[in-house]
């Protein structure tokens, strides 16, 4: 029982598991709605300074590249120890800021604090998820959707979670629980998240979509409670029975590692079993070895294999290999195909990130309730999640079964964010209900396709850095149509309110905005900039629909079969002849292994 236990452990699927976990706790970046208000309200902010916070918050959650290559250099479980130290220290500065247990900060020490808690996430994702991927490349699409799934889920886990332990009422609250909570989780798997020997396992497949089913029902879970919990009046007790509930689904998957490790063990033992018989050969010389019905020994001399001679990264950078193929980090920056991959997420991914962090001031501005307000942020999580799972889990099967491009897949899915926009934009009666579904899947879905192309196009060898570089284009479309658009025209329209109205702003008071006019400008602008990005999509695809159109993953294949063939002849095999010389003739000519595993030798032991 201990062994087995130890085998769990050391396994790939509990590998997988400890990933979920980590992953899970780690989006709180994206709950920024739900918190802003009392950082705004606390320290007196203007729609302006909050914004320029929200894109520091996606510059540090994004910008992975220092934990990309520390990544390259050293063990996961570094890079998962120091993301959690710098989650506590950045949500524990903010949290003592707005409780003023500490002196009023200035505007850039509030930008670092949550710059460096947020880029906590970055080094969640490099240490937990790239590590997974690269033990399971063959499912890299599934892996990505299942995983990033996980952290859109995180927001709608934490705010139950939050319920359970303070019981809703106390907002700073749960800027600590953000701060300590995710820290906990990594440092209790740091030792489990390690890179394996990839081999191929036949129904690996298989056991993501039994996870792929807990989470749903995880997420279908978190969807009713949202609903219940803005329509009823909870109590502590219930909210406690509800968070225990979260806890319990998250511990689900589990019972399928135990399922598959136990499966492995009896396959291992069946192997054992199965061998009945080893013959030994033993002959005097070279005549005795070629006569009887033993094959005379052919010596093979392996010919040498030219291959390309490995890249150091300031070599041969305008002339990289083929797509598929290991690119170093700046052949990889430097290709026209990750400047167009890159610009066309910059429009995707900013505009949807601009709706998702604005959330709470759209619903005020257009005299939407509170509850709505958190129903907003619980429906864009969960949605969130929904785009991160079914943009994985369909555009691996689109790939393998019909050969569609994934960057196809990332062009529908620009076009379809406009729609969440434009619902935005002009004010559509309870239209912001659908809208953060729509955005919450887009953005959602964005996540795995871009890391998923990245991989396929770049090779893996550098993959924890090129997989960071390619989320410095969050903060980069956050900061242009966030902070430069959308904040600037907000806080215009709500000074030009404010001179209308005759009054004068305070000293530290808020800058607020009442009407459909304070977001429709923007919005406006980042649907045209998402449909420039759909077309630059489109350019991507044209150019890589040959490359698709290959089996991208047969070098990949071919080198787990390659491990499981060595694997094989590394052990015992049944009824194998074995050939040695001698220069004693009297020596038996046959070694019999019997069932029990007992060397007899002549018949005796």
């Amino acid at each position: 029982m201990v062994l087995f236990a130890v085998q769990v452990l050391k396994g790939k699927w509990f590998l997988v598991f400890s990933t979920l976990l980590v992953m899970s706790m780690a989006g709180a970046t994206y709950m920024f709605g739900s918190y802003s208000p009392v950082i705004k309200k606390a320290l007196g902010y203007d729609q302006s300074t909050l914004n320029l916070l929200s894109f520091f918050k996606d510059l540090g959650s994004t910008v992975g590249i220092p934990s990309g290559l520390l990544m390259e250099v050293a063990p996961p479980w570094v890079v998962l120890a120091l993301g959690a130290v710098l989650n506590f220290f950045g949500y524990l500065m903010i949290w003592l800021s707005v409780t003023k247990r500490i002196a009023k900060p200035t505007v850039w020490q509030m930008c670092l604090y949550i710059c460096v808690g947020a880029n906590s996430q970055a080094f969640a994702n490099t240490g937990a998820l790239v590590t997974c991927v690269k033990n399971f490349p063959e499912s890299r699409g599934v892996v990505l959707g299942l995983l990033k799934g996980f952290v859109g889920l995180s927001g709608a886990i934490i705010t139950q979670l939050y319920f359970a332990f303070y019981g809703g009422h106390n907002a700073d609250a749960l800027i600590l629980l953000i701060g300590w909570l995710p820290a906990v989780i990594s440092l209790v798997f740091l030792g489990t998240i390690r890179f394996m020997k990839v081999t191929r396992v036949k129904n690996e497949l298989k056991v993501f979509y039994e996870m792929l089913y807990i989470s749903l029902g995880l997420a279908g879970f978190l969807m009713l409670m949202i609903i219940l919990q803005n329509s009823l009046t909870f109590t502590r007790s219930e909210y406690i029975v509800t968070g225990t509930a979260v806890v319990v689904l998250l511990l689900t998957p589990i019972f399928t590692v135990v399922k598959e490790e136990r499966k492995i063990r009896n396959g291992r033992q069946n192997e054992l079993e199965s061998v009945t018989k080893v013959n030994v050969v033993v002959a005097k010389n070279d005549d005795q070895v070629n006569s009887g019905n033993n094959p005379p020994v052919v010596s093979t001399v392996d010919l040498p294999v030219v291959q390309r001679e490995s890249d150091s990264c300031f070599q041969n950078v305008f002339s990289p290999p083929a797509r598929g193929e290991d690119y170093t980090i700046l052949q990889a920056l430097f290709s026209i195909d990750m400047l167009i991959l890159f610009l066309a997420v910059i429009c995707g991914i900013g505009g949807t990130l601009t709706a998702i962090d604005n959330l709470g001031q759209i619903g005020k501005s257009l005299g939407y309730p509170k509850k709505s307000i958190s129903t907003f942020v619980s429906l864009v999580s969960i949605w969130n999640y929904l785009g991160r799972v079914m943009s994985g889990f369909v555009s691996e099967h689109l790939l393998k079964k019909y050969k569609l491009p994934r960057p196809l897949v990332l062009t529908f899915i620009l076009g379809l964010s406009c729609v969440g926009h434009l619902l935005i934009a002009f004010s559509v009666h309870n239209g912001l209900y659908l809208a953060s579904v729509i955005i919450g899947f887009s953005f959602g879905a964005q996540w795995p396709l871009l890391f998923g192309i990245i991989s396929e196009l770049f090779g893996l060898k550098y993959y924890s850095t090129l997989y960071n570089f390619g989320s410095v284009a969050s903060p980069i479309g956050g900061y242009i149509l966030n902070v430069r658009i959308t904040g600037h025209l907000y806080d215009k329209e709500a000074t030009k309110q404010l001179v209308a109205s005759g009054r004068i702003r305070g000293i530290g008071e808020e800058l607020d905005c009442v009407g459909p006019h304070c977001f429709r400008l923007a919005f406006i602008i980042i649907t045209a900039g998402t449909i420039l990005g759909m077309f630059i999509s489109l350019i991507l695809v044209m150019r890589t629909r040959k490359f698709y159109k290959s089996d991208i993953y047969k070098r990949f294949r071919d080198a787990g079969n390659a491990s499981e063939a060595e694997m094989v002849n590394g052990g015992a095999r049944p009824t194998e002849n074995v050939v040695t010389k001698s220069s004693e003739p009297e020596k038996i000519n046959g070694v019999v292994l019997g069932k029990d595993g007992d060397k007899k030798l002549d018949g005796k032991e």
